[in-house]
């Protein structure tokens, strides 16, 4: 077996892995030499010479010329007799260079060498795919759907590298087939026996932000600054903007002429509904701006406990609460504060508080009715079973239970 075979199936490995020319001599010496330790006990008194280029490779050992008799290691030493065989004006204490041919190498040696260096190569492969996506962790990357299955779904980018996208990290509305160009942002990446596994994420909000930062220059140089995402995926997003330059409106930036900037954006996001809001330090005006598109009349502020009394007019309540209550979580997950919904309304003498029922009614079922803007048993009542259900995550029997429990009440009297 020829020193060039070797070579040129390394070279087959290069040329597949995209492997620098760097990377690849420093490999195969590093084979060459574990085998020649392993052979002769050590490799200090060897030279290896890789010439890519020309697709070979050089072994060549260096030996003490010592007297007859006197030799103590032959892989070190070689005696004066044997080394004017090699050549004739040598004299003792000269230094002799010969060449190691691969024929000097067992067939289980050259086989060894073969797998160590494939070996050493898929190591390398791995390694580079696992510092290169690390550093990405946060980017966006793009890939083709390769394998769909039903807890994920595998993705290769343009190097034929394997992504991982979740269901658990895909919008609802996701649906793709194979051959589908998808976007997605890096999340994690890790080593799970001993292979680099790169998850994705399409419903995180650094998603979103990227998204910003490609559509919205201004986001992208650093003129905007995004303080703040929240999503709830594929249905709702509140952004929080800000400029440090007076002359751009943050808001109006993000948004584009006619939604140009933005209408990417919500595409990109199976339509999920965007709000770009003014960042400001001012709490109640921050609360005010995050429960968009609601018009709040007034609120009361408990900085200490975080928690936010909202007044609404009677028909501003539901655009506040959102469809599922999306609203007022976002604006509270975005703001930091716990926020109640109140309807400013004339006092009823003939209404009665939910507290008045906790001895019928659970707590935190009670709470559920609050966070919505239901603090009281008409108001409850006024929107009935179906509206109940779309703004609260709770059991038509539940409802249906405390709807019954609240009519009572009125019909006693």
């Amino acid at each position: 077996m020829e020193n060039i075979n070797l070579v040129e199936t390394f070279s087959e490995f290069k040329e597949y892995k995209d492997i620098d020319r760097e990377t690849m001599m420093a490999i195969l010496e590093q084979v060459f030499r574990h085998m020649l330790t392993k052979k002769y006990g050590t490799d200090e008194n060897f030279d290896i010479i890789v010439n890519i280029d020309r697709g070979d490779l050089e072994i060549w050992r260096f030996r003490e010329i010592v007297e007859d008799g006197q030799v103590e290691d032959e892989n070190t030493q070689i005696a004066y007799s044997e080394a004017i065989k090699i050549e004739p004006d040598f004299e003792i204490g000269e230094e002799v260079s010969e060449e190691i041919k691969m024929n000097d190498f067992g067939r289980r040696e050259i086989l060894t060498i073969r797998q160590n260096l494939t070996s050493k190569i898929l190591e390398y492969e791995k390694d580079s795919i696992y510092k290169k996506y690390q550093e990405r962790i946060g980017e966006i990357a793009t890939g083709e759907v390769y394998q769909i299955w039903k807890k994920e779904i595998l993705v290769k980018d343009d190097e034929e590298i394997e992504l991982i996208l979740p269901k658990s990290e895909q919008i609802p509305a996701d649906f793709f087939h194979k051959g589908n160009t998808v976007r997605a942002v890096v999340s994690k990446v890790e080593m799970r026996n001993n292979n680099p596994l790169i998850i994705l994420s399409r419903t995180s909000p650094v998603f979103l932000e990227r998204l910003f930062e490609q559509e919205v220059p201004e986001v992208y140089d650093g003129l905007i600054t995004v303080k703040n995402i929240v999503r709830v995926p594929g249905e709702r997003a509140k952004i929080a903007v800000e400029s440090y330059d007076d002359r751009i409106d943050p808001v109006g930036a993000c948004v584009g002429m006619n939604g140009s900037r933005i209408h990417g954006i919500v595409r990109e996001l199976k339509n999920e509904s965007i709000d770009v809001i003014n960042y400001t330090t001012n709490t109640a005006l921050y609360i005010q701006r995050a429960l968009s598109p609601a018009k709040v009349s007034s609120i009361k502020l408990d900085e200490e406990n975080k928690k936010a009394e909202v007044y609404l007019k009677p028909e501003q309540v539901s655009l506040a609460i959102g469809k599922g209550g999306h609203n007022i979580r976002l604006a509270g997950r975005l703001t930091g504060f716990e926020i109640d919904v109140y309807r400013e309304e004339e006092y009823d003498s003939e209404d009665v508080a939910l507290e008045e029922f906790s001895d019928e009614i659970d707590g935190w079922i009670i709470d559920v009715f609050k966070q919505i803007g239901c603090n009281t048993a008409k108001s409850v009542l006024s929107k009935g079973e179906k509206e109940l259900l779309d703004l609260t995550d709770l059991e038509e029997e539940t409802i249906n239970e405390v709807l019954r429990i609240l009519k009572s009440e009125f019909e006693e009297h």
